[in-house]
């Protein structure tokens, strides 16, 4: 297995990853866009074919109007192939991500959305990455599920 920061070639496959495996589709043009903007936040792991088999897309929150908040980046999306999982690379891309949000970009916390049904993301993000459930986020997904907003506060972490 290979992690290595993701490149804009990577898109399509990345892309496809998520189609495989989540609900939540976006735009190839979203892909590219935190690619390009943000280039240290998103990982792709690969296995010894060179095949993407999971990938972490993040980005730096910029919607704040209140410009004493806290710098904070937020984990649009990870996805890791069915046949890859419980090897611990979700894990590794989401704290390769959550390092560079803290050393590079001076993010104080990461946050995320999850559907309230995904057990699996939830135990990875609660008890394994030490995230907690900031709120709930009613019909927050297009089919009317809510999500937690879950997050992770950096101080003394990288």
């Amino acid at each position: 297995m290979n992690i290595r920061l993701a490149r804009a070639e990577d898109v399509v496959d990345m892309q496809q990853a998520n189609l495989v495996n989540l609900p939540e589709n976006y735009h190839i043009r979203l892909w590219i866009y935190h690619i390009v903007t943000w280039p240290q936040l998103s990982y792709v792991a690969e296995d010894r074919k060179g095949r993407i088999v999971g990938y972490v897309l993040a980005k730096i929150d910029e919607e704040s109007e209140d410009k004493s908040a806290d710098i904070h980046g937020h984990i649009n999306s990870i996805s890791v192939m069915r046949s890859y999982r419980r090897l611990g690379l979700a894990k590794k891309l989401m704290l390769l991500s959550q390092e560079a949000m803290a050393t590079v970009y001076k993010a104080k916390y990461v946050s995320l959305h999850v559907r309230e049904t995904n057990q699996a993301a939830i135990g990875l993000y609660r008890d394994t990455l030490g995230f907690e459930v900031a709120n709930t986020e009613k019909g927050y997904y297009a089919d009317g599920e809510n999500a937690y907003m879950m997050r992770l506060d950096f101080k003394n972490k990288f």
